[in-house]
């Protein structure tokens, strides 16, 4: 069981002070973030690529590659890249940079992303979102495979045996699909043979279970062992000494970003009630002491299959310290209790 973090780097004002820190600032302030995450033992840490004023993570394999030299062996991804609106090759050799740099340990996590300011940013038209994805998803595989490269599609001009450098330490370097849940990703991640990671920020994470299950099909009628398959979870959460400290502390910025993405999309209003919801054991939202929070994860593992969770804390600015203290206790204390009884219960599972 693997057991991470993601961050879309977030620049909005601070709940309590109103204070508006630099795109600048923020970076530094993630890489001391990842830093630290390797040194508590995490398994993982991926940056969300954004390209709106509240984000400043434009370019998450920038941000990942100044903490490669920094760590020893926390595994570096995107959570995602927007593959839709971004060149495959350029994407690769990024990607395969920061896998240099770090000495094998970069990841693509390629997915359609929630926002769409990509789009008119690099010249692509929101009508081709399906056609454009599954293109330059399939050039993207192409370069994982082979060095010299020979493709022709219907958006972006072909290629005709070209090399593309540098060739990553991985081989091959390794490509996920980060999906919302919707069932065409799964079954074509699964048909693929690819990792899957899916965003479970609202609702019970039991109803992703069958998504799981039609995933593993998909691999297995494509031919592929699902049982060596990844699945992993991008769900909201936040660890103190003390769950009522983590519901009272992470609530307010949680409020703030979750009403300000609603006001863009029609949402209702995002409530103290609604939270205290989620967070429940059968809720999408991770807030709490550590026993809570680890209880909760070993939830997941039994209940929908995830192998990999990762933890996305913050959703709006909160102070870098408090950021820090969660990805702390994250790290030695909720992590261990997960493996450990993740390990006792796999052990049981294979006596039965």
């Amino acid at each position: 069981m693997e057991i991470g973090i993601t961050s879309f780097v977030e620049t909005t004002p601070d709940v309590h002070t109103g204070k508006l820190i630099s795109h600048a600032q923020r970076l530094r302030e993630v890489v001391e973030e990842i830093v630290l995450a390797d040194q508590v033992g995490l398994d993982v840490f991926g940056i969300g690529e954004h390209h709106r004023k509240d984000y400043a993570a434009s370019s998450p394999a920038m941000v990942l590659s100044a903490a490669a030299p920094l760590t020893k062996r926390i595994r570096l991804t995107s959570a995602v890249t927007v593959l839709s609106s971004a060149d495959p090759v350029r994407v690769f050799q990024d990607f395969a940079t920061l896998d240099g740099l770090s000495n094998g340990r970069a990841e693509i996590m390629a997915g359609r992303g929630s926002f769409i300011e990509s789009f008119p940013l690099f010249g692509y038209n929101l009508n081709d979102y399906e056609e454009l994805f599954e293109e330059h998803l399939e050039l993207l595989l192409n370069i994982q495979k082979s060095e010299r490269v020979t493709w022709r599609g219907g958006h972006r001009p072909a290629i005709n045996d070209l090399g593309v450098y540098p060739r990553p330490v991985q081989n091959p370097l390794p490509i996920w699909i980060g999906s919302g849940g919707n069932q065409d990703s799964v079954v074509r991640a699964g048909l693929l043979g690819l990792p899957l990671t899916l965003a479970i920020i609202g609702g019970s994470p039991r109803q992703f279970a069958p998504l799981v299950e039609l995933y593993k099909k998909a691999a297995e009628h494509a031919g592929h062992d699902a049982s060596r398959l990844t699945v992993g979870s991008h769900s909201l959460g936040f660890v103190a000494e003390d769950t009522e400290l983590a519901a009272n502390t992470f609530f307010p910025s949680t409020q703030a970003g979750m009403n300000k993405i609603g006001r863009e999309r029609g949402w209702s209003h995002y409530s103290r009630a609604s939270f205290d919801a989620a967070r429940g054991l059968e809720g999408a939202m991770y807030v709490g002491d550590p026993g809570y929070v680890a209880e909760k994860i070993i939830h997941l593992r039994k209940h929908v299959g995830i192998t990999r969770f990762m933890m996305y804390v913050p959703i709006s600015t909160m102070p870098h310290d408090q950021v820090m203290r969660s990805i702390e206790l994250l790290g030695t204390e909720v992590a261990p209790r997960v493996r450990e009884e993740i390990a006792k219960w796999e052990a049981q599972q294979e006596e039965a």
